[in-house]
């Protein structure tokens, strides 16, 4: 295997605040929120009533209907901001199509509508089942129709590994990469597991912040007061591509994929090493594929979900690799706008890693009101903050002991 530098030439975003990335990075930086009652269903016998959906998305506009009424909605969300990040790179058409390759990352695929059609079905509300539903629900129909649609004939991967999803889509399509397998890598998630069932099943598990009364300040990552995560939906989605190839074609990048890793806990279902061994062990890993230090390192969008313990645990695993609360690592999560996108979430945060490498603007970690005394970071609080940095990391984890880690780096090269 010969290794090439990797580079990110399209961004494409479906979300709570925004669709399209300029939209999605605008509302970021200004503070925005997207949590508020869930209008999709009916929640009055649920114990969460609140979630960040993805507004004014109006897929018979954005999706030819062919292709539209065979896609769950978490594949539409993918299928959106994967278009945008096509055209964003000029890749929309290719001179050779077996050279082109897409990689989908999905924790949940097409659950909750699975779950609403039983739902339907139990109720009487639907006698009959189509047979479009199993094809709908699986969770690598995003990147099948995709393909279809846009005559791409590379490899073609879906990564399930929960909220990790689309952080390790981004290194599977990176191994894709530098193994020779294609010139260029179409990454995409999608999530949209809004549905009566797994609400109650993560309420259950404690998992999920039940501040009804007060949904803008429910996600409130590495804050004192935090008492679980927001479920968020929408779609992210990145061009990666050989430098070589992106000079070919005449493209420049946004920036360098310049590490990447994912590592295992080996200890529970749900709940995090307490010692944070695992992700430090990840971040170590990036940094060393990276070539870089942790002093390289000038922002760090964390996982950061808003839960007591992850939180907690994600802190001891930063400081374990950067030392203890270093002046030159801001840390944010974004959680606190977006809600807990899961796989899609493994993407946006990377596009706005990237957008804080071209703007200098770091998103800010809002709904930060109390410090916690076990989360002591250089937090971006509340407002976005000015800052020139050349490297940036994301992390993304999830139930299984799952660990992901993403470096990108500004180049002279990059789009600004």
């Amino acid at each position: 295997m010969q290794e090439s530098s990797l580079v990110i030439t399209g961004m494409g975003a479906v979300t709570p605040i925004g669709t399209g990335t300029d939209a999605y990075w605008n509302s970021l930086v200004s503070g925005a929120c997207g949590v508020d009652t869930i209008t999709r269903f009916p929640v009055d016998d649920l114990p969460v009533h609140i979630a960040a959906e993805v507004k004014d998305f109006d897929a018979q506009k954005l999706i030819p209907h062919n292709l539209e009424r065979n896609m769950a909605l978490f594949a539409k969300y993918g299928y959106v901001a994967a278009r945008e990040a096509l055209r964003d790179a000029s890749l929309e058409e290719v001179d050779n199509p077996s050279r082109v390759g897409i990689v989908m990352g999905t924790a949940m695929d097409g659950m909750s509508t699975l779950a609403a059609t039983q739902a339907q079905l139990s109720t009487g509300s639907l006698h009959k089942v189509g047979p479009r539903l199993v094809p709908m629900i699986l969770g690598n129909m995003t990147a099948g129709i995709l393909a279809i649609d846009r005559g791409f004939h590379g490899p073609s991967i879906t990564v399930n590994t929960a909220c990790s999803s689309g952080g390790d889509a981004i290194m599977t399509a990176a191994m894709l990469l530098n193994f020779g397998e294609a010139d260029a890598i179409l990454v995409v998630g999608g999530e949209s597991i809004l549905s009566p069932v797994l609400i109650s099943s993560l309420a259950a598990a404690r998992a999920l912040s039940r501040r009804n009364d007060d949904p803008k300040s429910a996600s409130r990552p590495f804050d004192r007061d935090r008492d679980g995560f927001v479920i968020g939906e929408g779609g992210g989605a990145l061009v990666i591509e050989t430098e070589r190839h992106a000079r070919a074609r005449g493209v420049t990048s946004y920036a360098t994929l310049a590490g990447f890793a994912n590592t295992q806990d080996g200890y529970h279902i749900t709940a995090p090493d307490p010692h944070g061994s695992g992700a430090a062990k990840c971040m170590h890993l990036a940094l060393q594929r990276a070539g870089l230090t942790p002093a390289d390192i000038g922002y760090l969008n964390a996982h950061g979900t808003s839960t007591p313990m992850g939180d907690k645990v994600e802190t001891l695993a930063i400081d374990a690799v950067f030392g203890k609360n270093p002046a030159h690592l801001a840390v944010s999560s974004t959680k606190g706008a977006t809600g807990h996108m899961m796989g899609a979430g493994g993407i946006t945060e990377i596009i706005a890693c990237i957008k804080a490498l071209q703007t200098g603007v770091l998103p800010p970690n809002i709904n930060y009101h109390t410090p916690d005394p076990d989360c002591a970071l250089n937090i971006v609080a509340n407002t976005a903050r000015r800052a020139d940095i050349h490297a940036a990391m994301s992390n993304s984890l999830g139930f299984g002991g799952q660990n992901s880690s993403i470096i990108l780096t500004r180049d002279s090269g990059n789009r600004r």
